[in-house]
């Protein structure tokens, strides 16, 4: 087996998602051809010699919709031998994505993926495809596919996560990325042009100034749903809960967002095409899928998994990205994984820093390595959590 190399990653920034979102003016393509055009000119990438286009995108209709891996290559102007794969394995698709690259690599079938992922959130709104698994409450019934945030209060009533624990969690996600933000530790990002409010895009803008206090008087945001019924299918389903605690806001959930990330995949040997050398390679990944009840816990359970294959413990690795997929999974994380609070998102999460789907994972590796470099440190370890309780983790070793 080849081994398969990040030679490297780069991001837009985070937006809104929202029409006065600093990306609402860009359509995916546009976003994806600027991401493109830099990842040429950052490491002399040939377009003939990519084998593959692999993107993550939750959401494929409109815009987003017909192979959006092909079609932005299309756009973009790269050459017709260039394929394309658009993946959806829902909010962790972006690191489903690079996996999917490092295997074609590993086994030969390519030498060169680019891969990453792609959400238009204020273009292309969550739904706007009308999924009947979420959309018809008998089918979803039948099925068992329970909504993200119902999920996350199960959570936090199983691990005993108050509401106040749940927003020292949002506030702590907002501090660290502020603290990144000003300090210019995202060094993956690459400026956005939005051309209709003669704007050049270049920072997250999600992120915001809070306090306990003010926290603390956001109203609960899935405790409706659970009158309907849902808590009673909990409280049927795991008798040893007295009630179901509702204590996940939008404040201390994830935020909503547009963005995209892409990275470029590749075995050794083509660093002499290249001219660059890789910056970290990729040592395991995994794919697990969790409790439906829970939804939301896959990103624990993937990177439980993956160091169990690999033999290895907390302490062993340098820093985590786990996907904040509502507080209550981070204390879920903290508590599974014995992970130490100074490696474990360490420049925030997507509770302020945004979620945009089919982006985010490649979007959390982004900064990942970024960090890792910053710090000079050696190993990480990067999952998201996505519908239907999917979890995916990604081991990297700086080189």
């Amino acid at each position: 087996m080849n081994q398969a190399y990040i030679y490297d990653i780069i991001r837009s920034p985070r937006a809104k998602a929202k029409p006065e979102g600093g990306l609402h003016d860009v359509s995916p393509f546009e976003l994806l051809s600027t991401l493109y055009s830099t990842l040429e000119k950052r490491t002399g990438l040939n377009p003939t010699d990519i084998g593959d286009v692999i993107l993550g995108c939750a959401t494929q209709v409109g815009e987003q919709a017909g192979n959006i891996a092909k079609s932005s290559v299309m756009y973009h102007g790269w050459p017709s031998n260039v394929a394309g794969l658009t993946v959806n394995r829902y909010c962790s698709s972006g690191i489903d994505a690079v996996n999917i690259a490092a295997m074609k690599v590993m086994t030969g079938m390519d030498s060169l993926v680019v891969a990453g992922g792609i959400e238009m959130l204020s273009r292309t709104p969550m739904f706007a495809d009308k999924p009947s698994p979420f959309m018809d409450i008998k089918l979803a019934s039948k099925m068992g596919m329970f909504m993200m945030g119902s999920g996350a209060d199960l959570v936090a009533s199983q691990y005993k996560v108050s509401r106040e624990d749940a927003d020292k969690v949002a506030l702590l996600s907002h501090q660290r990325a502020a603290h990144a933000r000003d300090s210019g530790y995202f060094k993956s990002i690459v400026p956005i042009n939005n051309a209709a409010k003669n704007t050049s895009f270049k920072d997250d803008e999600l992120i915001r100034q809070s306090t306990l206090e003010g926290l603390a008087q956001m109203k609960p945001s899935f405790a409706k749903i659970g009158e309907q019924g849902v808590d009673a299918v909990y409280l049927q389903k795991f008798p040893e809960l007295e009630h179901i605690e509702h204590v996940h806001t939008p404040a201390n959930s994830p935020s909503m967002a547009d963005g995209a990330a892409v990275s470029l995949i590749g075995s050794l040997d083509i660093q002499n095409q290249l001219g660059v050398a890789p910056r970290a390679k990729i040592t395991a990944m995994c794919n697990t899928n969790a409790d439906l009840y829970s939804v939301i816990t896959g990103a624990v359970i993937a990177a439980k998994e993956l160091m169990r294959r690999e033999n290895i413990t907390a302490n062993q690795v340098d820093l985590f990205e786990i996907h904040e997929a509502f507080a209550a999974t981070m204390i879920m994380c903290k508590q599974e994984l014995g992970i130490d609070d100074d490696k474990l998102n360490v420049n925030g999460g997507c509770i302020a820093l945004g979620h945009p789907l089919g982006a985010t994972g490649t979007i959390m590796l982004s900064t990942l390595l970024d960090e890792l470099e910053r710090r000079n440190l050696k190993t990480g370890i990067v999952a998201a959590s996505g519908a239907a309780g999917t979890g995916t983790a990604l081991l990297i070793e700086r080189v």
